[in-house]
Order: C-alpha cells, then structure tokens, then sequence
C-alpha cells in the first residue's frame, strides 16, 4: 500500500507544503556541509592562530616537560596541577572553539535560512518509545547513514594520512628534537591532515548536499488528490464558490426587477436587450440606470415594466449602448446625454409631464 501511494505522488512540491514543511523544520539539510564547514574554517583558524596558540601551549607546559622531575607526585598537587593546565588550555582554546561554533551555526543558516520552528523542541513521547528507538536504530536511513560513515571515516583516513605519511617516516627522532621544533613538526601534521580531510570532505558533502536535495524533493511530493485539496483549501471550493456566485446573482437580479417598477422608462432593441433608467428632475442630475439584462432577463424586465405600466422604447442602438457601457446604479454618462434625453422627453411628453414639442419655444429640454 505505502508502494501504491508512493507511486501516485508525480507532482511537485506547491510553494505552500514547502513553506508549511520549513515552518515545522523539515528541510533539505545536509550534516556533511555542516562537517566541511567546521573543517575548513578550524583549519582556517588553526593555520591563523597556530602562532599565538603554539606559543601559549609552549609556555604552559615547556617547564614540565625541562623539569619533569620538580612536578609533584602526590594527588592533591597533581590535582591542583591539572586543573590549572586545563584552565589555561581553555583558554588558549577559547577562540578556536568560539569560531567553529559560530561556523555551525552559518552552516545550517547558509542551507535554509533562519527557521523559529518550536514543533522542533516541543516534547514527543514517541521519541522515548523504546520501540521506535530500536526501529529508527535499525531502519534502512539508518543503515545508510552507518555506512556513509564508514566509507566516509576510511576515505578521509586514506587521502590524509597518504600526505602526512613522508612527514612521520622520521617520527622515532622527535623525542630529540627540542619543544620548538616538536610543537612545529606537530603544526606541520596537523595541517597536512586538516587539508587532506577538507579534500575528501568537499567531495562528500557536495554529493551530500545534492542527495539531500533529491531526497527531501521525493519526499515532498504530491499526488494529483493532494494538489487539488490543497487548491480547494486557498481559493476556496469551486462549488461552493459557484453556488455564491449564482445567489449573489440571484440577488443582484432579485433587487433589479424590485427597481423596475419605479423606472421612468425601459429602452429595447427589441429582443436581446432590455434597459430601465429613472429620472427625477427635481432630485437627479442625470437619469440613473437601475436594470439591465440580456436575452431571458431582458424578457422578464419587459414584463415586470408593462405590469407597472412602465413606458417602452425601442431604441436598439441606444439599448447595447448603455448595456455596455453603464454599470447598476450608475449615471448616464455625458456622451449618452442627448440620446437618453430624446427618449425620456418622449415619455414626459405621452404622460403630458412636458408640453408638446411644438408648443416648445426653445425645443427638447437638456438632461443636466
């Protein structure tokens, strides 16, 4: 079944579950890059500091090693003796120690960026199960891990100690050298194996690096089900939107056909388009429209208009005109002025509101 289900994912991981996956902490991470960078900046910091921190070490146990014989034995003095040394070496170690921790830290910064996800820390009693302890000991991830190390341990082994070989061929003569070549030859070594092993490290953690990438892709993706839940969780289901489009259209209509009773006129053309305008003179600076409609809308504004003895007009030029251009409760705009004054001057005129046209000295009366 998790085989079925596996092979149904074919789809790429949405912006969303990525960004849902890093608010939770599950990232693409790489601990090889963490391991190279640690590696290459310790050997960075070891190559800068050698001399202030050869020098140190030097100081604090050169006297022991010219003088073993005035250490004392006893455990008080010894213990009073490794404490101060291993204070002292803190120290001498301090900053080499402070720049690898904060090395760590931009590694996992540089991967994913900086990431609060407290699901990371929060308790999990499942993690304390003795059981799933023993299956994620012995899982498959696991065993690939243990064996990447061991392939990892045997090649960084392998590269390092073959350049640091020639330096170690006369190691039975260092007990002759005095403290200041030992402390060198040592230096030597150290960065000889430090650059051999960022060798090796640079390969790994670049097909590490790549591997986690894959890896944690594979595991994000989707199934064809899963993008379309998803979609329906952000815009929202299509049904349901649908079903909202449709009742604030039926409301929209609903409140059209209440308005077409107090219309002043409805202008046709005949057939397919129907469209109501009210005009108040003493009230309204231009005559608004208050329905509109197409085709069986336009038929049932005709008939709600002749059951309130509303005038109408034809006019087919004028009816797509305003269809188009004037939106539910807008004004006429200036460009249909003329055309919608010519109209409702007719209907004026039929309710005997206006005089005749010929009685008029000055013609037919602007619509403000």
């Amino acid at each position: 079944m998790a085989e079925e289900d596996e092979s149904q994912k074919t789809e790429d991981p949405s912006d969303k579950k990525l960004a849902n996956a890093k608010k939770k902490g599950q990232v693409a991470q790489s601990q090889e890059i963490k391991t190279w960078m640690i590696l290459l900046g310790g050997t960075a910091g070891l190559v800068f500091m050698a001399p202030f921190m050869t020098a140190n070490i030097r100081g604090a146990i050169e006297p022991m090693i010219r003088n073993p014989h005035a250490i004392p034995t006893d455990f008080d003095h010894l213990l009073l003796l490794v404490s101060n040394l291993s204070g002292e070496m803190g120290l001498i170690l301090a900053p080499l120690l402070a720049l690898l921790f904060v090395i760590a830290l931009f590694s996992n910064i540089a991967q994913f960026g900086l990431i609060f996800a407290p699901e990371k820390i929060k308790p999990d009693l499942n993690k304390l199960s003795l059981i799933s302890g023993v299956k994620r000991m012995f899982s498959s991830r696991a065993l690939m891990e243990f064996l990447k190390g061991i392939l990892k341990l045997l090649a960084v082994g392998i590269v390092s100690f073959s350049m640091a070989l020639p330096m170690l061929k006369d190691i039975t003569l260092i007990p002759e050298y005095d403290i200041t070549q030992m402390m060198d030859r040592i230096h030597i070594i150290a960065i000889l194996l430090a650059v051999g092993t960022i060798g090796v490290m640079t390969v790994i953690a670049a097909l590490d690096f790549a591997y986690q990438k894959y890896s944690f892709k594979k595991k994000m993706m989707m199934s064809k089900q899963e993008v379309k839940d998803e979609h329906k969780q952000s815009e929202g289901d299509p049904q349901i939107k649908a079903r909202i489009r449709k009742v604030r259209m039926e409301r929209a209509q609903q409140r059209m056909m209440a308005a077409v009773p107090e219309a002043d006129v409805v202008i046709t053309n005949p057939t397919h388009y129907s469209i109501a305008l009210e005009y108040k003179m003493d009230d309204m600076t231009a005559p608004k429209l208050v329905a509109k409609g197409i085709d069986h809308l336009a038929i049932r504004i005709r008939e709600v208009a002749k059951a309130h003895d509303v005038p109408i007009v034809e006019n087919p030029p004028l009816a797509r005109a305003l269809y188009a251009g004037v939106e539910l409760d807008e004004e006429i705009p200036p460009e249909h002025f003329k055309a919608v004054a010519e109209v409702i001057g007719f209907v004026m005129r039929q309710r005997g509101t206006l005089p005749p046209l010929e009685d008029q000295a000055g013609g037919e009366p602007p619509v403000q």
